[in-house]
């Protein structure tokens, strides 16, 4: 109730599409929560891909509805979107876990990529760390048996705009370091030998993920593979560096039937 009576006091435009003036809920129109339960996860791949780069499963295409929500999310302080973004990563992590061969009876840790000290401070928070909560939350009234682990801190690094994969890729590398007490901690845990995902918003060339990937490895974490909410194409220009977003992702196919599925407030569907 003191949602509805925020959005009623404090209107905003929707998140998704940027209409003003419709009833919110969470921030988001009713047009645009259809849009993205509408929306299916399934397998996307950078093209190239960066070596190490783990299987990735995605909701959709860094556009329409999603990309809006994630940009209000992200950089304009709209944290209350976290829920029904929440729920949906939770779709998506079911379905990489599940086509690493995990299920809801296979322990399974969602690894956030973490945000760098200053990128926290801006947003108010890690916007990665918040997500995998709720998604934890969400497998978990599922029936999964899921928990989430933060062993990476990010350290700040340069514009990669202007690099190349290789080059992205050796600049995401470096700056993730392995938080050493944390990794103890989490070896002693039995759901370590479960399947491991590893969470971000969005993908573009796959550095991030990769980077990642191989520095859980250098600790004995093996991942099984990476959900993301969004992913992006790269275009090149003539001399083959990444340009502008080409957002044209194929469609994938339909969702597994027991991936737990939400409503755009963030609550299980009633399909």
């Amino acid at each position: 109730m003191g949602a509805d009576l925020a959005d009623l006091v404090l209107p905003a435009a929707c998140a998704g599409c940027g209409t003003e003036r419709v009833p919110l809920r969470f921030g988001i129109c009713t047009a645009c929560v259809a849009e993205l339960e509408n929306s299916h996860p399934y397998a996307t791949t950078p093209d190239p891909p960066p070596p190490a780069m783990p299987p990735c499963t995605t909701l959709g295409p860094y556009a329409g509805a999603l990309r809006g929500a994630l940009l209000a999310y992200k950089e304009r302080g709209r944290h209350r979107l976290a829920g029904p973004l929440g729920g949906l990563l939770a779709g998506v992590v079911a379905e990489a876990a599940v086509r690493g061969g995990g299920g809801p009876r296979v322990p399974l840790v969602v690894v956030p990529v973490p945000s760098t000290v200053s990128a926290a401070r801006e947003r108010g928070g890690d916007h990665m760390a918040r997500l995998a909560g709720h998604v934890v939350r969400r497998l978990r009234r599922a029936g999964w048996e899921a928990d989430v682990r933060q062993p990476l801190r990010a350290l700040p690094r340069a514009d990669s705009a202007s690099l190349d994969v290789a080059g992205r890729a050796a600049a995401a590398e470096s700056s993730l370091r392995i938080r050493g007490a944390r990794i103890r901690v989490s070896r002693r845990r039995p759901t370590m030998r479960g399947t491991l995902i590893v969470v971000d918003d969005i993908v573009t060339t796959g550095a991030t993920l990769a980077a990642v990937t191989v520095r859980l490895r250098e600790v004995d974490m093996q991942v099984t593979g990476a959900a993301v909410l969004a992913a992006t194409r790269l275009r090149r220009h003539r001399g083959g560096a990444p340009g502008e977003s080409d957002l044209r992702v194929p469609p994938g196919p339909e969702v597994l039937a027991h991936v737990p599925r939400t409503r755009g407030d963030g609550r299980p569907s009633a399909g």
